[in-house]
């Protein structure tokens, strides 16, 4: 049975700056949400279906070729069942996928803000040690000139 709901992501990449962008991820990841759910719906709705008629056909008739054609639907329903139900495994794996890589691209979201915070405090924190720098270069410079035309330096026996 073939995955009906298209490939993993979904279209839920892209987390600029405006409304555009995170706009059309919330309108791709709604229909992406609105497809799985039918999926599982129909898929479901297949596996009951067809438990059903299984145990509505499992009943033992009088003649056997009503039993022959009694034991084919059964296989039948159960092949659908078999169907549906491998169906919904592809899409619990295709979900776990998709919250595995959305986590991913959260974590990288997540990292690169940090990292733009981390280089904002350490522009903060430079710009900050060249003004202490500077101001102890000016109090270096002042204290110097100060000890320089001091009398304890011109006179050495005070």
């Amino acid at each position: 049975m073939m995955n009906k709901g298209g490939g993993l992501g979904g279209g839920l990449a892209g987390s600029g700056g405006g409304s555009g962008p995170t706009a059309a991820a919330a309108a791709a990841a709604a229909q992406k949400q609105k497809t799985l759910l039918q999926r599982v719906e129909n898929d479901i709705t297949n596996v009951v279906d067809n438990f059903a008629h299984i145990v509505s056909v499992a009943r033992v008739g009088d003649l056997p070729v009503k039993n022959s054609q009694e034991a084919f639907m059964m296989e039948m329903r159960a092949a659908r069942m078999v169907q549906a139900a491998d169906s919904l495994l592809k899409l619990v794996s295709e979900l776990k996928q998709t919250a595995i890589f959305s986590g991913f691209a959260s974590l990288n979201d997540h990292v690169e803000q940090r990292i733009a915070e981390f280089n904002q405090e350490a522009e903060r924190t430079n710009q900050l040690l060249a003004r202490i720098g500077d101001e102890a270069a000016a109090s270096l410079k002042e204290l110097e000139s100060h000890y320089y035309s001091s009398a304890q330096r011109t006179n050495p026996d005070m």
